[in-house]
């Protein structure tokens, strides 16, 4: 793959050090208050606001109690278990995302969070992170299927926006995101957020999910909430477990393997490894093609992989009071993805293509991805202060080919038949230095301790866009995806510097104030403010309220403004150009500029009775100038375009409905309210020698709406068809209810859950011969109706070491609602893939065996 990628950074980014000393003496010396780190120290954690607060945090830091002391606190931060409480991820769990204050509960939280542990990550059978969440946060949604490249990266959306607008941390610590761009229409579309099944799960110990916008907290990007993924830190132990599973359609198999375990390092330190192998077969849910009326056709299809992951943890006691730590992980990814089905008529011409293909050909588009991340850090106490050091240098490179593929132009001119190509390649790093401290104060006069929290950060950005091989290039390129051409490749950087400031106390008994500010510039889209106020007031021991205003900003990524490709299908062609290309520009592009938000949140905890304990938060995200693709055209317009930006369309295109060429770029094109409701309830039934069970259920009600869009300058018309208005605000579910328990007897676990999907609400494209055959303004609306799915899962404790478990989820095999014969190119996807509500994949079931050691 010729991907003209620099392998070390760039100058700009050697001042990174310089910036980072720069602004720690600034904070250190009492300078401008600048907002919170964009990786949360591992320190930080929610608080409750009770009579008794000001022991909350580390006393050390108000009382200075012994070294002694120290070190266990900085063993317990860095390695201890989280959970204390009855059940493994329940209100009890010690947090650290949320606030920067240290040792609080997630009951106690400012904001809503939610704690998943690895044993309910485990015990829903998924083989995948991603696919986990899903079934258990009702806030979390992952795309119903997915087209080409984009449906071989796993990301996640919180609140219905964009996987963009959702923070991941590791351990506090910014995660880099992946190089690979969703291209295609719908709402993914532009996202390039980080892949988090490139992180090993077996490596996880729990999940925290922030469902608040913390962009003053974590990071300006962090508009819809944050994930921070806890890896495991135990010093001794080993765990494997295997998970078997295949659909209710007896194909998709899935084979995974997990295993992790930890050593001492001497008296001081340990040592975590953890690694990964997943494999998936594709999945085949295609109606017939038009053309044949055969199944030959198989767009509508899961992709296959093959994932292997590791990660080694690491932590050293230099002293009684400083730490060292390190992370390293590694991940390799092969997947394969079909294309549209060519017919063995379109090759009459080309006698060697079709000696090859004499039956047609499905081209399949490939990804070779390596991904990988190396942290080192330091921190301790001084004199009540809690510090911390870290760097972390994140890469993630993607090799994307063709298959099964023809380049006729290449075979007309030359004789030649090449059926693989390497047509794109993008490489995606970042490297990220971050300084935090804080320290808990006593001030004589105010009857409350004061917790104090700042920082600063330096963050490198590096995007690649590497040029296709020869052969895909050649002519109209390879076919179905056209190699990148020189014209559209490139290295592109830019530097982000950031400050940030915490103060949390409470004004009254039971009242308590957080606030957050933070300050960063970017070197291509300028300088921005974030602030954050949140407060707490526990009315009584089991009843308290919680609010919080926010604003957040999101610069647009470097993929967002240079990323370019053009998609042909048998008798269409879809191009996507970069917003600050010729093509675009000549079209009334006018560049990117970052989105901007305002978050409002208020809700109440309850715990009625022992056992009942009851969440409930309203929300409103209001968001300016959302980036997603816009200027639609088409026809002759789109050609011109799709010249200027070098590329050229098959020879027969002529003969195309003009229509179904078309091109767009990235643009600001909205601005759009995204208002919702979460309720949680969890509640415990104990049954004395029958054992106990856990209930839990959880609701998220979501609606967004279009309240401006842009126009095109040059034109004057809008941006957005409603198509594209429907990614926005009716592509992800209108509500999402998950219900059940856990009842635990013995050496018997069971476990039984519903999850209800709500609607989605698209507009279709007409491909059927009529009027509005490839219309880019006359659509149909299209309602996925709510479907509900059943989850069960059996386990058995064989021995103290050995489980066995079996299960199911959508155990009765529910399917989303067929699209109309007339709204499916060329007749195969029978489902609509660009939504974010049921999979198209049906019913799973499962075998799994774990072994503790």
């Amino acid at each position: 793959m010729l991907l003209r990628s620099r392998s070390f950074l760039p100058s700009a980014a050697r001042k990174g050090g310089l910036i980072l000393i720069a602004s720690t003496c600034l904070m250190s010396c009492g300078g401008a208050a600048l907002a919170q780190s964009a990786s949360a120290s591992a320190d930080a954690v929610p608080s409750r606001v009770q009579g008794k607060a000001a022991q909350a945090a580390s006393p050390r830091a108000v009382t200075g109690k012994p070294a002694a002391k120290t070190r266990n606190a900085l063993r317990t931060r860095q390695s201890a278990p989280i959970h204390s409480g009855e059940s493994e991820g329940g209100s009890e769990a010690i947090v650290v995302t949320g606030t920067r204050e240290i040792g609080k509960k997630a009951r106690d939280s400012i904001a809503p969070l939610d704690i998943i542990s690895h044993k309910q990550i485990a015990a829903t059978g998924q083989g995948t992170l991603r696919d986990a969440l899903a079934l258990l946060l009702p806030s979390l949604t992952t795309p119903t299927a997915g087209f080409d490249a984009g449906a071989m990266t796993d990301t996640i959306s919180l609140r219905g926006l964009n996987p963009n607008e959702t923070l991941v941390l590791v351990d506090g610590k910014r995660r880099h995101n992946t190089a690979n761009i969703y291209s295609n229409p719908g709402p993914q579309q532009g996202s390039t957020a980080s892949d988090i099944d490139m992180i090993p799960m077996s490596a996880i110990d729990h999940v925290e999910v922030l469902r608040d916008g913390a962009s003053a907290q974590y990071g300006s990007d962090a508009v819809a909430g944050v994930v921070n993924i806890i890896l495991k830190k135990q010093a001794r132990g080993f765990h494997a477990q295997n998970i078997t599973g295949i659909t209710s359609e007896g194909d998709g198999f899935q084979q995974g393997v997990y295993l992790d375990g930890g050593a001492s390092l001497g008296s001081r330190g340990f040592v975590h490894v953890s690694g990964d192998f997943v494999h998936q077969d594709h999945t085949y849910r295609s109606a017939a093609d038009n053309r044949t009326g055969t199944y030959q056709n198989n767009i509508l299809s899961q992709p296959e992989q093959t994932r292997e992951s590791v990660a080694v943890n690491a932590g050293y006691d230099l002293t009684d009071n400083i730490q060292l730590y390190a992370l390293g992980t590694y991940a390799h990814r092969h997947a394969e993805s079909y294309q549209n089905y060519r017919l063995a008529s379109s090759l009459n011409a080309y006698p060697a293509y079709k000696a090859i293909y004499p039956w047609g050909y499905s081209p399949v588009e490939t990804l070779n991805e390596n991904d990988f991340e190396l942290k080192a850090g330091v921190k301790g106490d001084f004199r009540g202060w809690h510090w911390d050091v870290s760097s972390v240098y994140g890469r993630d490179y993607d090799d994307i080919g063709l298959i099964n593929s023809v380049n006729l132009s290449i075979n007309k001119a030359t004789g030649r038949t090449p059926t693989s190509f390497d047509v794109q390649g993008f490489n995606n790093q970042q490297w990220t230095n971050d300084f935090d401290f804080s320290r808990k104060f006593e001030f004589s006069g105010w009857p409350h301790s004061v917790n104090f929290a700042g920082g600063a950060s330096y963050r490198y950005e590096g995007y690649s866009v590497g040029t296709g091989s020869p052969d895909s290039l050649y002519g109209n390129g390879s076919d179905a995806l056209a190699g990148t051409n020189p014209g559209n490749a490139g290295n592109y950087s830019r530097d982000v510097a950031a400050g940030y400031l915490d103060i949390s106390t409470y004004l009254a008994k039971g009242l308590q104030l957080d606030l957050a500010g933070r300050y960063e510039h970017y070197t291509d889209v300028g300088n921005t403010q974030n602030g954050k106020v949140s407060l707490r007031y526990d009315i009584t021991r089991r009843i308290a309220l919680r609010g919080t205003i926010s604003n957040g900003f999101h610069a647009p990524t470097l993929a967002q403004k240079y990323y370019s490709a053009l998609n042909i299908s048998p008798t269409a062609a879809r191009g996507l150009i970069g917003a600050g290309s010729p093509g675009a520009l000549a079209n009334g592009s006018s560049g990117l500029k970052p989105e901007r938000s305002t978050n409002a949140e208020g809700g109440f905890i309850v715990e009625p009775i022992r056992n009942l304990h009851v969440t409930t938060d309203i929300y409103q995200i209001n968001m300016r100038d959302r980036i997603m693709p816009g200027g639609n055209i088409s026809g002759d317009t789109a050609r011109g375009a799709l010249k200027l930006n070098g590329f050229q369309l098959p020879d027969d295109s002529g003969s195309w409905n003009q229509s179904a060429i078309t091109a767009n770029w990235f643009g600001n094109v909205a601005s759009t309210r995204t208002q919702g409701l979460d309720i949680t309830v969890t509640y415990l039934t104990k049954l004395g020698a029958f054992g106990r069970i856990d209930w839990d259920a959880a609701i998220n009600l979501n609606r967004t709406r279009l309240s401006h869009q842009a126009t095109n300058p040059l034109t004057g018309a809008p941006l957005l068809n409603a198509a594209s208005i429907a990614y926005l605000t009716t592509a992800y579910p209108r509500s999402k209810i998950i219900f059940g328990g856990n009842w635990t007897h013995a050496k018997w676990i069971i476990g039984l859950h519903e999850i209800r999907w709500g609607q989605t609400t698209n507009q279709l494209t007409y491909y059927a011969p009529g009027p509005y055959q490839f219309s880019t303004t006359h659509f149909l609306e299209y309602q996925n109706k709510p479907k509900w799915t059943t989850n069960l899962d059996v386990s058995y404790r064989i021995t103290p070491r050995w489980t066995a478990t079996i299960g199911g989820n959508n155990i009765f095999s529910a399917y989303p609602n067929r699209v109309p014969d007339g709204n499916r190119y060329l007749g195969a996807p029978q489902y609509y893939m660009s939504t974010s509500q049921l999979g198209i994949n049906g019913g799973y079931y499962y075998f799994r065996v774990n072994y503790d050691l």
